[in-house]
């Protein structure tokens, strides 16, 4: 007590607590980036019950709402160089009414026995979400396994299909993770890392069996799960495919998470920041339906990240030296820990030189995030129907 009333004495009451916050503040983010975070470098898909001896016939199916003759000539080709044990097929759902194109992708038959093609006209009268054109690939499917990926995404290695097949022996649902494509510039690394930060959001749940939300380019779960649920929920909206219903059909025990570089896969850009920042508003349109404690814990980290910044500049700048002094080495330790983890968690997904620019990143995420949310106040016409 004769020590709280030396520090009172000496600082006052201003200085006390602002000690106080930043202490507190510092603890919390430690809490975050040491424990919870930790959690997906800990954890081993391994340590999860079989519930099939063996990994299943896979369908893909993808949904193709463009005339992408890249897709045809490099990512497509990717999903059959797929090393597997097992039968697997390639179902792609076109929307379109480009009668060349079809004619084309209907012809890769030729080469890849195991795809399928359907074709689904467009009228932009009756616009087709992803979530119909997924629909129809169900149905069109012939194994009961499904992943889902897209045309933007593709396998990073040729042991994609194995690891996202194998993971079905140990659950119904399937969740791995998909990076961008690295290219130089730093709006690239801003983009990559930011990917890697909310996927650290949502993996930390699923490995701690309290899924909420998977990948639209790298997830699966099987046939009778989703005819079992009656199919995608909120389907006034053209988003959800990948939480909305992954909250809706998740249980304790039947999701299996993938946390290795070989069963990621590789989204292509098709912009810079702006681009990006349209993707965040588009997607981030189902965050407001997302379980209050799923958004207590991403809000909690990112406040205690800025309120931490903000009260430790704040001592730097008007407290006593050895106040300034421990204020800046809680502010090292705390960048330190959150480095230490991103890297850790970089390495399990396959994310490559992470750390050179990451003091930029730490104070840009949260103004992108805050910036986002403060922009979700206007409805995204576009992710309604």
């Amino acid at each position: 007590m004769h020590y709280i009333d030396t520090i009172i004495e000496h600082y006052g009451w201003q200085g006390t607590a602002l000690a106080a916050a930043i202490l507190i503040l510092f603890f919390v983010q430690l809490y975050y980036h040491i424990v919870l975070y930790g959690r997906i470098v800990r954890f081993r898909n391994s340590r999860r019950k079989k519930i099939l001896d063996a990994e299943p016939p896979v369908s893909v199916i993808v949904p193709l709402f463009s005339e992408d003759y890249n897709y045809l000539d490099e990512r497509l080709p990717a999903l059959f160089a797929q090393e597997y044990a097992t039968a697997f097929e390639v179902v792609v759902v076109y929307v379109g009414a480009d009668g060349d194109f079809y004619e084309e992708l209907s012809r890769q038959r030729l080469s890849y026995p195991n795809l399928t093609v359907t074709k689904i006209e467009y009228n932009p009268r009756f616009p087709i979400s992803v979530k119909m054109a997924i629909n129809v690939g169900i149905k069109s499917a012939s194994y009961n396994h499904l992943l889902l990926t897209t045309p933007s995404a593709m396998p990073a290695s040729t042991q994609w299909l194995a690891m996202m097949g194998k993971a079905f022996m140990r659950g119904e649902i399937v969740l791995g993770y998909t990076g961008f494509e690295q290219t130089k510039g730093l709006a690239n690394y801003l983009m990559r890392l930011s990917r890697l930060q909310m996927s650290v959001y949502w993996l930390t749940q699923a490995v701690s069996r309290n899924t909420y939300r998977g990948m639209r380019h790298n997830i699966g779960f099987t046939k009778e799960l989703y005819f079992g649920s009656k199919g995608f929920t909120h389907l006034n909206m053209n988003i959800g495919e990948d939480d909305l219903f992954i909250q809706k059909i998740a249980r304790r025990n039947n999701v299996s998470v993938v946390l290795i570089p070989k069963g990621t896969t590789i989204e292509h850009p098709w912009g810079g920041l702006r681009w990006f920042f349209g993707r965040l508003r588009y997607y981030g349109s189902a965050y407001e339906f997302y379980p209050r404690t799923v958004r207590t814990a991403i809000e909690w980290d990112l406040g205690s990240q800025v309120l931490f910044l903000l009260a430790a500049l704040t001592a730097i700048v008007f407290m006593p030296v050895e106040f300034k002094a421990a204020a800046a080495a809680l502010m090292l330790l705390r960048y330190a820990a959150a480095l230490y983890r991103i890297r850790s968690i970089a390495r399990r997904v396959g994310e490559k030189d992470v750390a050179l620019r990451f003091f930029i990143f730490d104070l840009f995420n949260p103004l992108l995030l805050a910036a986002v949310r403060l922009s979700l106040v206007r409805k995204v016409p576009e992710a309604w129907r």
